[in-house]
């Protein structure tokens, strides 16, 4: 399988989905990238505020962003800058790893947080 990165903007969280309002596309990207993975693709995603690191070291990366990161997201396959400057609909994506478009949804994932104190016995 295909490697997928994803270069975000600088977020407040890794993944933009977080916070009082929520973007669509986000949410939407999130969801996406599951899909690819319960497929098999390595995928990953990086946020200028959290891994500047990522971003630095990878001179395409650098010189497709532009001066501000006015040019951010940028998606990678496979080591290529595919897109950038939005974000790719669920189709686009499938296409550029090769993955199965009638693959079934992943099961989601549900996080439990206990309070402190709270746990069971």
């Amino acid at each position: 399988m295909k490697t997928l990165r994803v270069y975000d903007p600088a977020m407040c969280c890794s993944t933009g989905v977080c916070g009082p309002s929520v973007e669509a596309h986000l949410v939407r990207l999130a969801a996406d990238l599951a899909y690819l993975r319960h497929q098999g693709v390595a995928v990953q995603r990086f946020n200028l505020a959290h891994q500047p690191d990522a971003f630095v070291t990878n001179p395409d990366v650098v010189a497709a962003m532009g001066e501000a990161a006015e040019n951010l997201p940028i998606f990678e396959v496979d080591g290529a800058i595919i897109a950038q400057g939005r974000y790719p609909s669920r189709a686009e994506l499938v296409a550029w790893v090769d993955a199965d478009p009638n693959a079934p949804e992943p099961a989601p994932r549900v996080a439990l947080r206990v309070a402190p104190g709270q746990e069971r016995a």
